[in-house]
């Protein structure tokens, strides 16, 4: 089991200008993100990890092939050690809480900043309640350790048993060049869905049960009923991410039933292409809509869902959902990120001028400042 890197388009090290002509200095950001380097898993994360090339932030990914096994979680903290030694980054983000967020902070005591996206601090009923509240768990562990923390929305914030004074609400931010409108009869054309033919579209992913499926084909099957001849789309996880935005142009509307969500992507990409969205009351899609026509928050009920549908589908137009996107552009957000690791460092290099080491305590005499202290017998440790 071998670490996966990825090599990224960064700036050199040493310094830039930004936009404006300022002078600044390259950051360097190790991100650890639960899955492999292939596939749609955590593809906001990878995402995020490229367009921070923008703001002069020089990342690696390190990417955790097992959060389950014991053994596997060994094997993976030790390599995560050696990678922090090799890259010698400012500063480790970790892309989620539970295992991924608690390993980074463990294997380190260099600035950790925490992303949670929501599974990770909300209950999943479906992985089984030990694993859930030992994830949860985890996370509040990760969450006392980091310098600063990024939620995806206010509502996780609340979930955080302590440092809600180190949070930074922030949405993920949106390719606007790739998720962008595009004709209709072009999508469907390259997909070979007829022209005239209603389709709802539902991203599954790998979690139907979460997303609740169930509901969705039900609602399809009201909307059916009431008249309205409808198709439901599903994407289950293995589409291509780069054909995303080619469906969401192919679609007459998005539907999400899910019993819990974070912030979910599909739905600022979707309101990047244009797409109608029905939802139920869920994560931030609520605050996301604001605003947004046609779209509709509605119950979670079949009924209520069926009808709606059928209400947004007879009326076969865009959104204007793109305009209120325009501030959630990944180059926004990751000059946002870009003022949080500067925040970090910036307390880091205050916190060693002022002798203490990475947990706010004064060092042993002797004991390089930033070292974690060990108990007697047992050594000193390099800080990685």
């Amino acid at each position: 089991m071998a670490i996966v890197k990825m090599a990224m388009p960064t700036p050199d090290a040493g310094v830039c200008t930004n936009q404006d002509g300022e002078a600044r200095s390259v950051i360097r950001s190790l991100h650890v993100i639960a899955g492999s380097l292939h596939g749609s898993s955590m593809i906001f994360a990878k995402r995020q990890a490229t367009s921070l090339r923008y703001a002069d932030v020089a990342v690696h990914q390190f990417f955790l092939r097992s959060r389950t096994s014991p053994v596997c979680v060994v094997q993976e903290f030790f390599r995560l050690r050696r990678e922090i030694r090799d890259f010698k980054p400012e500063i480790i983000h970790a892309q989620y809480g539970t295992v991924t967020g608690l390993l980074s902070g463990l294997a380190t005591t260099r600035p950790l900043v925490v992303t949670f996206r929501g599974s990770d601090l909300n209950p999943i009923a479906t992985v089984g309640r030990f694993r859930s509240v030992l994830g949860r768990f985890f996370s509040q562990l990760a969450a006392l350790r980091a310098s600063q923390i990024i939620c995806v929305t206010s509502a996780l914030k609340d979930r955080l048993w302590w440092r809600r004074d180190r949070v930074t609400v922030l949405w993920g931010g949106i390719d606007m060049a790739l998720f962008c409108p595009r004709p209709q009869r072009e999508a469907r054309a390259q997909l070979g869905w007829p022209v005239s033919e209603k389709v709802v579209l539902f991203n599954a992913g790998r979690s139907p049960e979460i997303k609740r499926l169930d509901i969705a084909q039900a609602a399809i099957e009201e909307a059916n009923r009431l008249g309205c001849a409808v198709r439901l789309e599903v994407l289950n996880g293995s589409t291509d991410p780069s054909e995303i935005p080619l469906y969401l142009n192919a679609a007459d509307c998005l539907l999400i039933t899910s019993d819990s969500e974070g912030s979910p992507y599909i739905v600022k990409e979707a309101l990047s292409c244009e797409l109608p969205i029905v939802s139920v009351d869920v994560g931030d899609v609520a605050e996301t809509l604001a605003g947004v026509s046609p779209s509709r928050i509605v119950p979670r009920e079949v009924r209520a869902l069926g009808s709606t549908l059928v209400g947004i589908l007879s009326q076969r137009c865009r959104s204007n959902g793109r305009a209120a996107m325009q501030e959630f552009s990944e180059a926004k957000t990751s000059e946002k990120i870009r003022s949080i690791y500067e925040r970090v460092l910036s307390s880091d290099r205050a916190t060693k001028r002022r002798g203490l080491d990475a947990f706010g305590e004064k060092p042993e005499p002797g004991q390089a400042c930033g070292r974690r202290r060990l108990p007697t017998g047992e050594g000193k440790r390099a800080h990685t």
